[in-house]
């Protein structure tokens, strides 16, 4: 049985970030915290940041996904970054990929038992999606940026805005060097590397961003 009595307080500013949806947030965090030893989720250590480290911050990316766009969230696991989001930007749809069976069941469940009506499940790996229009995808803790490219690059190939979205750490200048050659390959334009949340959210989340060029299509 998971030690609830670990788990982290809702801080302040999930309230001001989430605003009128926080009511799916706090279900989502607590959904997360009871089932994660069950489904493999998250680990006993990570109960104390479930907040600040898993759910505003993959909930950050949100600012960086406008209004309209179709978003895939590949690896999705718990639902991170991809649950998050959703319930942040309820404007746009987000479809979250996840090749493990239980794990994909779990989240058809929650999303369904939350009322997140912006998210679709898809058990599949990525590399057997066939759709190839999202304009964003993002991944977060599924390999690193060279490989990942090589994932996520045919999912949004066919769309407008044709935007990786790929949460990092500290290394992040050190995978872009080492995939540089694969983004040159793919026809990425430069990689950016974004820090959000600075002076308000309680932990920050890094995020490498690269771009389809628009002749690549």
């Amino acid at each position: 049985m998971t030690d609830l009595s670990t788990v982290e307080k809702e801080p302040a500013f999930a309230q001001v970030f989430f605003g009128a949806q926080i009511d799916k947030a706090r279900g989502y965090a607590n959904r997360l915290a009871a089932d994660s030893e069950t489904f493999g989720l998250l680990g006993p250590r990570e109960l104390p940041k479930i907040w600040s480290r898993h759910v505003l911050n993959s909930a950050l990316l949100a600012e960086l996904v406008p209004d309209g766009a179709t978003v895939a969230d590949v690896g999705s696991g718990a639902g991170l970054p991809g649950i998050p989001m959703a319930i942040a930007q309820p404007k746009a749809q987000f479809t979250l990929i996840e090749p493990m069976e239980r794990r994909a069941n779990w989240l058809s469940q929650v999303v369904a038992d939350l009322g997140i009506d912006n998210v679709q499940v898809t058990r599949a790996r990525a590399e057997d999606v066939q759709q190839t229009d999202f304009d964003i995808v993002t991944a977060r803790a599924v390999a690193a940026l060279d490989k990942l490219v090589r994932l996520l690059t045919p999912l949004t190939r066919g769309s407008k805005l044709k935007t990786v979205l790929a949460m990092k750490g500290s290394r992040a200048r050190e995978e872009i060097e080492q995939a540089r050659p694969r983004l040159t390959r793919l026809g990425y334009a430069e990689p950016e590397i974004l820090v959000l949340g600075e002076n308000k959210a309680p932990e920050t989340a890094t995020v490498v961003r690269i771009r389809l060029r628009d002749q690549e299509k």
